[in-house]
């Protein structure tokens, strides 16, 4: 039987999601040290770009569960000697019991899981960034219920993260308002990818924010990006996300961040730090998502 893999959103209905985050908060609330459903599973945690939360969150929820999970990076293996993916894909499967890869190319994530004879999770790729939604829909949820039918404000770079948050407001039923400036926007085809309607793009942000439950930013330069930075700034030098723009939100609207974030550049210290904010909440549950999707997954719960 061919596995399951996370490579998208999209991977998942609607109703696997919504028990992925019921899951991921019975977890959260009771954790239970005897209850070791992958002891003796291995993962295999493939980076191609440094990390904070996706290292530690997946180390941990392994070793949470009973498992261990083992860091490979290009300079350690022979991923970084032109050794074919495909190959690379056969190999590690054949050894391991889950694969995670954070990965510049898109592409790289896909080959493997065509290949692999275990689940492959997409840990970030340039174009989609799907375990983050899982913790901020699981913060969200948290916080103030279900979300369908309510509105969420992106605001910024049409990046991996919007990418995400398109194929959330596909499968979880809100309405997802972007504002980015022209050249920035998200691309044609994963808007695509949602209901007509359910995307609506703004000119300006304080436009997009209006009456939103939720609003969501993200770095103006991605790593990888530093190059463009000046060119970034002063293309983005209007996409703050301030009081001004909080203000016109719902009154109990939530503000997210993936982090690391750039306070005075795509966030106000005092929006990213002020009681509207729950950037550590949602930074936690990373752990708590992905341990319900290793379960899912692997254990096929």
């Amino acid at each position: 039987m061919n596995p399951r893999h996370f490579i998208s959103l999209l991977d998942l209905s609607a109703e696997e999601i919504r028990a992925l985050l019921h899951r991921a908060t019975e977890l959260k609330r009771f954790r239970d040290p005897h209850y070791l459903p992958l002891k003796g599973k291995v993962m295999a945690m493939i980076f191609e770009k440094s990390s904070t939360r996706t290292r530690i969150s997946f180390a941990a929820g392994m070793a949470h569960f009973g498992g261990s999970a083992l860091f490979l990076s290009p300079r350690d293996t022979q991923l970084g000697r032109g050794e074919p993916l495909q190959d690379s894909a056969k190999v590690i499967s054949s050894m391991v019991d889950c694969i995670m890869l954070r990965t510049n190319k898109h592409e790289t994530v896909t080959t493997f899981a065509q290949h692999s004879r275990v689940p492959v999770i997409n840990g970030l790729t340039d174009q989609q960034h799907p375990c983050q939604l899982l913790a901020d829909m699981q913060t969200f949820f948290e916080r103030r219920g279900d979300i369908h039918g309510k509105t969420v404000a992106w605001i910024g770079d049409g990046n991996n993260m919007c990418h995400s948050y398109i194929h959330a407001a596909a499968r979880l039923g809100f309405h997802l308002h972007i504002a980015s400036p022209e050249g920035y926007r998200p691309e044609p085809g994963i808007v695509a990818q949602a209901p007509p309607g359910r995307i609506t793009f703004f000119d300006s942000p304080i436009q997009a924010a209006e009456n939103a439950d939720l609003v969501v930013t993200d770095v103006w330069a991605s790593m990888g990006q530093e190059e463009e930075q000046k060119l970034r700034e002063f293309a983005f030098k209007d996409y703050q996300v301030n009081s001004e723009i909080m203000a016109v939100a719902n009154g109990h609207a939530l503000f997210m961040h993936c982090l690391p974030a750039h306070r005075g550049e795509e966030v106000s210290a005092d929006v990213i730090d002020g009681p509207q904010s729950v950037i550590f909440e949602e930074a936690e549950n990373r752990l708590h998502a992905q341990k319900a999707l290793l379960e899912f997954l692997i254990m096929g719960n």
